[in-house]
């Protein structure tokens, strides 16, 4: 499938290419291609270069810094960031905790946070999940009890990615016992140097650090950071995971993960026929990214087809990674985890590529539960789709 582009639109697409081409840092552009752990400073450096340009935030309406682009000029330029490749963006901020300020918040935390969050003068991380509330969120235990005029947070998160680099945190903590258990959760914001919070990294089955639990122990957070109204956090949360979700099928990235198992391919029929059918189903799933993007431009909100997103991006994000660790054979099997760090001696173990695609795989086990496992998301299709 090729999209049939006005010439406005594929002369923008140009535009971004060569943007991309001319400004990313090299060191940078190294590090993504070969699969090496990023650090924070390259999110950061090349954030700040799309800031100076103007394009941080294209989700963003045109008033709080946003692009003014329509749907389509932003699934191009997004395309064109994955298939650099470039660092992701840090979602966290700019995709998640930023519409919900903008929406919801007061015009003090607009003008506090917004600014920072397209700057990324600020590094944000999200605090939902819980050892005992994942799937479940609505059964979170972290406590938030009113004393004047702060909180007193006690809780335990788990799961924060990249918890580690961030100076913020947006969260959901228990506010009341009353009624359903959804309408006692509100939605908090906390520097993440208050006294009381304790950051503990969780090591991941390859050997990564991107995750951590996050731990409160009689935390004050000023009543002035409440997102909203006490009690309607769950409300601003699905707001918040229906952006995500939508966001989440990263179709440029996967077309070069695609690409790169037809070059490293070996010359195998039935290997041959699992690639294809991977492109066929990454083909469908741009298509449905391209019926969501019509009804954004008829201006109609993320719906359950977020979800239906999230199943099949997820899905595909691991058909790749196994495609990619097939493709290799025997170089890829080695766990070794010095292969995402800088330095590491990789023409000791078969083709340059090799030593970081056992991590890649391993990690990307974890595609079809974060954002809510796909689990959850069949029961949403399930109800909001078929009303079953």
């Amino acid at each position: 499938m090729k999209l049939q582009l006005s010439p406005e639109d594929e002369a923008f697409q140009l535009e971004v290419r060569a943007f991309i081409e001319e400004s990313l840092p090299a060191d940078t552009r190294e590090r993504v291609e070969a699969g090496r752990k990023l650090r924070k400073e390259d999110f950061v450096r090349w954030q700040k270069i799309l800031y100076e340009k103007g394009w941080i935030a294209p989700h963003w309406p045109k008033e709080y810094g946003g692009t003014g682009w329509s749907p389509l000029k932003r699934y191009l330029f997004e395309e064109e960031l994955g298939r650099a490749p470039t660092p992701y963006i840090i979602t966290f901020g700019i995709l998640m905790v930023g519409p919900v300020i903008m929406t919801f918040g007061t015009d003090a935390q607009k003008a506090k946070y917004l600014p920072r969050i397209l700057s990324s003068d600020d590094w944000w991380c999200q605090g939902y999940s819980e050892p005992g509330s994942g799937s479940d969120l609505a059964s979170l235990q972290t406590r938030a009890e009113l004393r004047g005029d702060h909180y007193v947070v006690r809780g335990h998160k788990t799961w924060v990615t990249l918890a580690q680099h961030a100076n913020r945190m947006f969260f959901l903590a228990r506010t009341s016992d009353a009624g359903r258990k959804q309408d006692g959760i509100s939605f908090l914001l906390v520097d993440m140097d208050t006294p009381g919070i304790t950051v503990r990294p969780i090591t991941t089955f390859e050997g990564g650090d991107e995750i951590n639990e996050v731990l409160f122990d009689d935390v004050r957070v000023p009543r002035d950071n409440l997102v909203g109204e006490e009690g309607k956090g769950w409300t601003y949360a699905k707001f918040l995971l229906g952006h995500e979700r939508s966001g989440i099928a990263h179709i440029g990235r996967l077309k070069r993960w695609l690409q790169k198992a037809r070059r490293i391919a070996p010359e195998d029929r039935t290997f041959a026929r699992k690639l294809a059918s991977a492109e066929v189903e990454l083909l469908a799933l741009e298509s449905v990214v391209l019926e969501v993007l019509a009804e954004e431009t008829a201006g109609r909100p993320p719906g359950p087809e977020a979800s239906l997103l999230k199943i099949r991006a997820s899905e595909l994000q691991q058909t790749l990674t196994e495609l990619l660790f097939e493709a290799i054979g025997v170089y890829a099997a080695p766990y070794l985890p010095g292969a995402l760090e800088d330095g590491f001696a990789e023409e000791n173990f078969g083709p340059a590529y090799a030593p970081p695609l056992a991590p890649l795989y391993f990690n990307w086990r974890k595609a079809s539960i974060y954002a809510g496992s796909n689990e959850i998301q069949k029961n949403i299709i399930a109800k909001m789709v078929l009303g079953l």
